[in-house]
């Protein structure tokens, strides 16, 4: 009797081995999701932490120089003292930043004089400002801030065209943006 001889052969598939993706696909594709990822990181930022503006003139010297950035907290809700950022009626393109002195129902009364501003009959105490409150404007005072609208000036009131121009006037507060969180100087100096 013969012993019979099994010989196992190797099943070859006709499947072609993949190929590992190229160095180059491997590094375009980390590239765009990490692109991806940031700018889902700033979309949201802006939409709901706050909104970066770009400084511009001298009317907020000495706190703001011409070319610092804010970050702008997206609100409408304003604090008397806080800086703000709005469009200044509809003719303006770039938006202003302001110092807010008085919401509605206040009344503004500045000497001239002295450089006194006084918000409901007190004075106010300015350490941010550049000068006392000297030059004068077409508004008249005392004045109530009517309803819905603020009362804002720069910080270099004798360089600032604010609220004590009619040009700028009562600014509306539909048309604020938000109040400054913070701002950063990337300015030379």
């Amino acid at each position: 009797m013969r012993a019979a001889r099994e010989y196992w052969v190797p099943l070859q598939t006709r499947q072609k081995a993949e190929k590992a993706p190229s160095w180059l696909l491997r590094t375009l594709y980390d590239a765009l999701s990490s692109l991806t990822a940031g700018l889902l990181v700033i979309s949201l930022v802006f939409c709901f932490v706050g909104r970066p503006v770009r400084v511009y003139g001298s009317s907020m010297q000495p706190t703001l120089q011409h070319g610092d950035w804010v970050l702008v907290r997206l609100t409408p809700r304003l604090e008397r003292g806080r800086i703000a950022v709005m469009y200044e009626g509809t003719h303006l393109k770039k938006p202003i930043i302001k110092r807010v002195i008085a919401l509605p129902g206040d009344t503004v009364d500045i000497d001239f004089v002295s450089g006194v501003v006084c918000v409901n009959g007190a004075a106010l105490k300015e350490p941010y400002t550049a000068a006392p409150t000297r030059r004068k404007a077409d508004v008249r005072f005392p004045l109530t801030v009517a309803e819905g609208t603020c009362f804002v000036l720069g910080d270099n009131r004798n360089h600032s065209q604010d609220s004590r121009f009619s040009e700028v006037g009562l600014v509306d507060q539909r048309s604020v943006l938000g109040q400054v969180l913070f701002h950063a100087s990337f300015a030379r100096r």
